[in-house]
Formats: structure tokens, sequence, C-alpha cells
């Protein structure tokens, strides 16, 4: 009786916000007594009304009252505290709202702990006690508590649901199985459950295996960021150094011409000068014997004008006016025209090659007007040649892949391959992991009787006839047959005529658009050369039709 006097007070002194003995007790106008923080948060959720309740008998205020500690209550729960009894026992857990109740409790309702699936009962700690104590209730299967036993009874027959009806795809009682299932396939829940527990685990299985896959593919795609975003950084450092040296270049040659120029016209100016000072020299001798002359042409006195006329009569001849050429300023003429003619240049380049060029073309020639041409020997193909790898993401499901990625083989049944978006699903092809910019040359050995090698962006379609390289205007492809040749783009082909070869070399040079087939060889034998504008980074691809034929990139390194 005692225990259950503490039990009582323990309720009483409790926070019905917090279900906690009182912390800092306060009492409100009503009569209802909360711990002070307890009763601070809940009605600070209500301040946007500007009504302020109880959180148990609903009493409104306004305004908001003022709370003081209740130092009477704070001393009886402090006086309780000492008793020990700090957390409630087992049988005060008082069911709420979200948890399952005790169904043999009486009055208010205490947690329950366990639920019985031969009782579809659900028992708190007290009253589950007999289930473990007691023979007769060890065959009863005990499981978390739960709101749904009601659902393991049978709504026709009242009977707990035992077996379930593969038939009809439903959980039934015995009663069922020998009424209206009767002549179904049944089988024991027990044993049902087995059969999916182990579908369960095969699905996990599949799942988790995607989660790997997935998670594989993520770190890939982390890598290529990584990889992507430091070649980016060493690509604009670079580029800045080259345009800082391309900057001072042409600061250099600005200040070389400046200084050609103040040269030639100081020589110019200084040659000027000295033909003008001569020419004023003899202006000014001439002006005095022009004086003298004037004067002696006043003279009354004859013998004295003849005596002196043949010494002032005498000119001599100027050697200065011949020699005084007015020519056009044509040597800077020549100047700017020849600095206009590198500006045009240099516009051409910057403005017209670049304005084409994609942002991932990772060769960039800003010094020659001209694209390099194109190879002719084999030895001078393989200083572009490229190490090419599939991608397995890309591969039709009965591609069976080798060697390290560089060979497809097409089987007759379907590879393990994990779902994927760039999965190839109505044509034997497959694209490779690298994108291709700039030149790059490499080859392809094949078996079988048919083949196309092809170039093809990475958003090409997926499934569906279009898909197929060379049926698009996303790729281009050299096909392959027997002793024939035949180039589709577009879904358009062109015939192609030339010696039959199971071995292909294909040159690219994005930049400059030009895609270029050849029976390989010495010399190299050009079976189809194409002409265009790439806007996008090229993937190089196999399509195979026969089962057993195969393909691959051959090892140029």
């Amino acid at each position: 009786m005692a225990q259950k006097g503490v039990q009582l007070d323990r309720e009483t002194f409790s926070c019905s916000i917090c279900q906690d003995l009182l912390k800092d007790p306060v009492t409100i106008p009503c009569g209802h007594s909360y711990c002070m923080n307890c009763i601070k948060d809940f009605w600070e959720e209500e301040d946007q009304k500007g009504i302020h309740s109880c959180p148990q008998c609903r009493q409104t205020y306004k305004p908001r009252p003022v709370l003081g500690i209740n130092t009477m209550l704070a001393s009886l729960v402090e006086q309780l505290k000492k008793t020990g009894l700090q957390t409630a026992p087992a049988e005060l857990c008082y069911a709420g709202p979200e948890d399952v109740a005790c169904d043999f409790c009486s009055g208010r309702k205490l947690k329950a702990s366990k639920s019985c699936l031969f009782c579809l009962v659900s028992y708190c700690e007290k009253h589950i006690q007999p289930h473990y104590d007691s023979p007769p209730f060890k065959k009863h299967k005990l499981v978390e508590p739960s709101r749904n036993l009601q659902e393991n009874i049978c709504s026709r027959h009242d009977e707990v649901m035992k077996m379930f009806c593969c038939t009809d795809q439903k959980s039934i009682c015995y009663l069922c199985s020998v009424g209206e299932h009767k002549g179904h396939d049944t089988v024991s829940a027990a044993a049902e459950r087995a059969e999916r527990q182990r579908e369960l685990e095969g699905s996990r299985q599949q799942i988790q295996q995607r989660i790997q896959d997935g998670e594989k593919d993520v770190k890939l795609l982390q890598q290529q960021e990584e990889a992507i975003n430091q070649s980016a950084a060493k690509t604009v450092e670079h580029s800045e150094k080259i345009f800082t040296e391309l900057i001072r270049l042409i600061q250099k040659r600005s200040s070389d011409v400046k200084q050609q120029i103040r040269s030639q016209q100081q020589t110019e100016v200084s040659r000027v000068k000295e033909l003008q000072e001569k020419l004023e020299q003899e202006i000014t001798e001439l002006n005095r014997k022009d004086a003298e002359l004037q004067q002696l042409s006043h003279t009354e006195d004859h013998n004295q004008f003849l005596h002196n006329y043949p010494s002032l009569s005498a000119l001599s001849e100027s050697t200065h006016s011949s020699s005084i050429k007015i020519r056009p300023l044509r040597y800077f003429q020549y100047v700017t025209a020849a600095v206009s003619e590198i500006r045009d240049k240099l516009q051409d380049i910057l403005r017209g090659k670049w304005t084409n060029s994609s942002l991932t073309v990772t060769e960039v020639d800003v010094l020659s007007s001209e694209p390099e041409p194109e190879p002719k020997s084999r030895s001078d193909f393989l200083k572009y040649s490229c190490e090419i790898t599939l991608d397995p993401n890309t591969a039709h499901t009965q591609m069976l892949l080798s060697e390290g990625n560089r060979k497809v083989t097409v089987m007759k049944q379907h590879q393990s391959y994990s779902a994927h978006p760039d999965r190839f699903a109505d044509w034997f092809q497959v694209l490779s992991r690298e994108s291709l910019t700039g030149r790059c040359y490499w080859e392809v050995e094949w078996r079988g009787r048919e083949v196309y090698i092809a170039v093809a962006y990475k958003n090409l379609n997926r499934a569906g006839d279009e898909c197929g390289f060379g049926r698009n205007d996303q790729s281009w492809a050299l096909y392959c047959y027997q002793n024939s040749y035949t180039f589709w783009y577009n879904n358009k082909k062109t015939s192609i005529s030339g010696p039959q070869s199971s071995r292909v070399g294909v040159y690219l040079d994005h930049r400059a658009g030009i895609l270029s087939f050849y029976r390989v060889s010495e010399p190299m034998a050009l079976l189809h050369r194409v002409q265009t504008s790439f806007t996008q980074p090229l993937y190089a691809g196999l399509c195979i039709y026969c089962i057993g034929a195969a393909a691959g990139f051959r090892n140029l390194k």
C-alpha cells in the first residue's frame, strides 16, 4: 500500500506535457501545474494567436499570465526525488496516443510490451508474465506490440488465419480452406512466409548488387568530375601562360615597330632640315645679290655701272633645288598596311576559328591558319594513336566484353549487366568510355560477316530503330560486309569500292571536322573521308550483327 501511495504521488507531481517529474514547477490561474520550460515552450507556439490556453483544461488567458515558481510544490517534488524513484516502474508506463495499449489493463492503460499472435491480444510487462512462466503459453508467438492484430482474424468465421491460398493470393482460416477455397492450392502461412522470405532475400541481394554497382558508377563519375576539374584548371593555367606570352610578343613587336618608325622619322626629318637650311642660306644670298643689283640699276654714272655690272650680274647655279623631290609618305603607309594585315590574321584566328570549335578541343593552334595535312603513312598515323576501351554501361546485354574491355563478342545468352540508362536496348552496339577530341587514330580488327565501325555523340538514343549507328544525324558509321563497304550517315548510305580487310584504321581531326576510314596497309588505302563540323565530343562505337562475331581495338602503344 505504501508503494502504491508513492506511485500515486508521483503521478500527481508529474508534468502532463513532458510526463516527467516537475522541474521548476509553476501553477497557472486554472490550478494546473507544469514545468516552467514546458509551459513556456507551449505558449510560445501560441504567441501568434494572441491567446494562451491550459494544455489540460483548455482555459484561455489574454494576456499571457506571468509565471512564478510554486515553492511549496517544488519542495514536495524534491522530497519525492529523495525516495529514489527517479523513473516510473514499468507498470506505470502509461500508453500515449502513439503507443499500443495493454488490452488487460483496466482504467488508465499501460503501454504494451508484447503482442501475442495466438491470443491476438497485447500485454503490458505485468500481464505478459504468464506467457513467460506458464508452460501452456510456451507455444504462443510473441511479437513487438502491434495495432494490426485484428487483421489476422477471418471476417467470416472469426478464426485466426493460419493458412494461405496460393490460388487467390490471400490469407485464410482453416474453415475457409474446406469451404469456399476448397480445391485451391493452399499452404500454411508459415510455409508461404518462408517462400516469400527466400524471394525477399533474393530481391535484397539484387538491390544490394545494384547499390554496389551504383556506388561504383558514382565513384567513377566523381573521379571523372575531379579529372575534368583538374584538366580544366591546368588548361586555364596553360592558356593564360600562352596568352601572356602572346601578349608579351605582340607588345615587343609593337615596341620594335614604333622604334623603327621613329628612327626612320628622324632620318627623313634630318634630311629635310638639312636641305631646308641650305635653301634658306641660298635665298639669303640671292636677296643680298638682288639688293646690290637694284642699287646698281639706279646708278647714274654710266662708267661706274659698266665697271660694277660684270661682277654683280654673274649668278652661281643653284645646287639644291634640283635635288629636292616631294615624295608621298608611302613608307609609313606600308607599315600601317603590314600591321593591319597582322591584325586581320589574328582576328580571323581568334574569332573565326575558335567560334566553331568545341570547348573540349584539346589542340588549339593559334599560330597556324591552315589545318595540318592528313597523315599518309601508317607511322604518321600512329603518332596520333589513342588508347580506347569500351564502356560496359553502354553494351547491349548480349555483348560480352573481354581483353580489358577492348574486345566485344556477341553471345547467344544475355550477360548479367545491371540496368543502366546508357545501355543500348535494340541494337548490338557499344560505345567507348573515352571521349575523342583533337586528332586521334585507332584501329579496329574484326571477324565474322559484318561490323559497323562508328563514331557518335554521347546523347545518341539507346532504343528504337533510329539509334543504330549511321541511322541518325548523331553518328557516322562504316559498314563492313564480306567483300563490300557502305558508309552510313543520317540514314543515308554511300557505296564504297575497295579491297576487303579485317583491319580498319580510323583517323579523326575533331577541330578540322575530318573523319577518315582506311584499310590498314603500307601505304594506307583510303576507303572514305567525311568533311563536316563536329559540335560535341565523339565516342568510338562498334556494332555487330551475328552471334559469335567479334571486334576490338588493337593495342597501338
